[in-house]
C-alpha cells in the first residue's frame, strides 16, 4: 500500500502557508456498551477549537468528530471508507513486566472513492491518542487534497486566460497527480468533467 505522503510535497508546494496542520490537543472518550462519545480538542494551525462526536467505537466517533468540523466545505470526506485497523504492540518497548505500558501502533487504512487505498500511522504508548491521531493525520491529508486541487484548478483558469499555456501545461498535470489523492466530491466531479 502506497504511502499518504505520496503525493504530500506537492500539496505542501501548492498551498505553501495555506496547508492546514491538525494537531491533538485534548481527548475525552466516553463508551457504554458500543457506543462511543469522544470530545476532541483539535489545534488548527495554532487555533484550538473542541468538537464532539458519536459513533459505533472510538475510531467511528472521532470520524463523525471532524466531519462536524469539515464535511460541509470539504465534501470528499463523505466518500472515504475506512478498509483496516490494526494496533500492533512492540514489548520491546516495555518498561513495566506486564508489558501492557509498550508502544501500540495503530495504523488506518482507507480507501477514496476510486479505490484507491492510503495508509494513516501514529505509535505511541497510548492507543486511544494515537487513533485521535491517525484519523486526524487522514482528515489533514484528504483536506490539504481537495484544497490543492482547487488552488491548481484556480491557477489554471488564470493561467488559460492570460495565454499562459507553459503554466497550463503544469497545473493540469499537477491536478492529475493530486487529484489521485483526493475523494470524490461534486465539485471535483464537476471540474474532472470540464477537463474531459
Amino acid at each position: 500500500m502506497p504511502p499518504p505522503q505520496e503525493q504530500e510535497p506537492l500539496i505542501r508546494r501548492v498551498l505553501g502557508a495555506n496547508f492546514l496542520e491538525l494537531k491533538l490537543g485534548r481527548l475525552t472518550i466516553e463508551e457504554i456498551d458500543s457506543k462511543s462519545h469522544v470530545k476532541v480538542t483539535v489545534v488548527e494551525g495554532e487555533q484550538p477549537f473542541d468538537v464532539e462526536g458519536k459513533g459505533v467505537g472510538v475510531v467511528d466517533a472521532l470520524y463523525d468528530a471532524l466531519l462536524a468540523r469539515y464535511a460541509r466545505e470539504y465534501q470528499s470526506l463523505k466518500t472515504i471508507q475506512l478498509t483496516g485497523f490494526q494496533v500492533a504492540a512492540d514489548l520491546g518497548t516495555k518498561k513495566a513486566q506486564a508489558g501492557v505500558d509498550a508502544i501500540a501502533q495503530v495504523t488506518l487504512d482507507v480507501g477514496n472513492s476510486e479505490g484507491r487505498l492510503f495508509s494513516f500511522s501514529d505509535a505511541s504508548r497510548s492507543v486511544a491518542s494515537s487513533t485521535a491521531r491517525a484519523v486526524l493525520a487522514m482528515v489533514q491529508y484528504f483536506v490539504n487534497a481537495e484544497r490543492a486541487f482547487l488552488t491548481l484548478y484556480n491557477a489554471r483558469r488564470d493561467a488559460l486566460a492570460r495565454g499562459r499555456e507553459d503554466l497550463v501545461a503544469r497545473y493540469t498535470a499537477e491536478m492529475a497527480a493530486v487529484v489521485e489523492s483526493t475523494s470524490q466530491a461534486e465539485v471535483i466531479a464537476n471540474i474532472r468533467k470540464e477537463l474531459g
